[in-house]
């Protein structure tokens, strides 16, 4: 096993394309880890991203904020503009693990494990970020959403890696949310979540959403039905109710020892209703 710490994400990508066998990516290593101790993985060449210069740090532009593939999720919750501008999103992230987990994990790392359940992703999916990804052939940037394809895959081709995450600039009467529920009060994996996202209008009303649901289905759902709902209502109870329906009607769960079908249908409902009421209370409204 070879373990390198490069100093460019164009050094980092060229080892990754390089590599003749399994190829893992070291970030926060919470992942990653525990699957080379329990024996799922053995990589070939680890590539450590920490001494990439920009990773590890979180930057606010005119446009919004940039996170690094390598900054710790307590970090952001130490951001407060971040925290002011993105309150779902640092509520999801500061779900991951234990208190000692949190000093390493990072967003990038939970979205690229790729597993249904992880908690930032739903936040960030109903957040509209994007994800730079830099590789061989240079720079792109997709929707969060388009980077898992299933459970533990992403479309990432080789040598590719999520260079930083992006948030836009919150839009004025705009807030958002992100629940889960899970047997134990922390340090469990979601049995279903959902992350909302609103802005309203100067009337009130609800002008943009977006609503999407984690572990109910292989992938997040970005559940375009429900924010139909949504726009044009001041979140009154038959809209909620609606809201509550469709996303239970979305849902492509399992039957597993933590929750069958029928149950994650209705969590993901009653989750949805609690989550858009708290989003909507953040954008302002009454």
């Amino acid at each position: 096993m070879r373990y390198i710490r490069p100093q460019s994400i164009e050094e980092a990508a060229g080892l990754l394309a390089s590599a003749a066998g399994p190829a893992a990516i070291l970030a926060g290593g919470s992942d990653l880890l525990v699957r080379m101790k329990g024996g799922f993985i053995e990589p070939e060449l680890i590539v450590d991203i920490k001494a990439i210069a920009g990773l590890s740090e979180i930057k606010e532009t005119a446009d919004g904020f940039s996170i690094g593939a390598a900054v710790p999720c307590a970090v952001l919750g130490e951001n407060a503009a971040l925290k002011k501008a993105w309150p779902g999103v640092v509520e999801a992230a500061k779900l991951i693990g234990s208190k000692q987990v949190q000093g390493r994990c990072t967003i990038v790392g939970n979205l690229c494990n790729a597993s249904p359940a992880a908690d930032s992703v739903p936040a960030l999916v109903a957040a509209g970020a994007k994800a730079v990804v830099a590789g061989p052939n240079g720079r792109r940037t997709i929707a969060v959403e388009a980077v898992p394809t299933g459970p533990g895959r992403t479309s990432l081709a080789k040598g590719e890696i999520i260079e930083a995450i992006l948030l836009d600039k919150p839009a004025p009467n705009a807030g958002d949310a992100y629940q889960r529920f899970i047997p134990r009060t922390e340090m469990d994996i979601a049995v279903v979540s959902a992350g909302v996202n609103l802005t309203l209008d100067e009337a009130g009303a609800i002008k943009a959403a977006r609503v999407a649901l984690g572990a109910a289905a292989p992938t997040v759902l970005l559940v375009e039905e429900a924010a139909e709902v949504l726009v044009g209502s001041k979140l009154d109870e038959a809209t909620l109710e609606r809201l509550a329906k469709i996303c239970a009607g979305a849902c492509r769960p399992i039957d597993d020892k933590r929750g069958t079908i029928e149950f994650r249908r209705k969590v993901a409902g009653v989750l949805a209703k609690r989550v858009a009421t708290t989003a909507y209370e953040r954008a302002g409204g009454k």
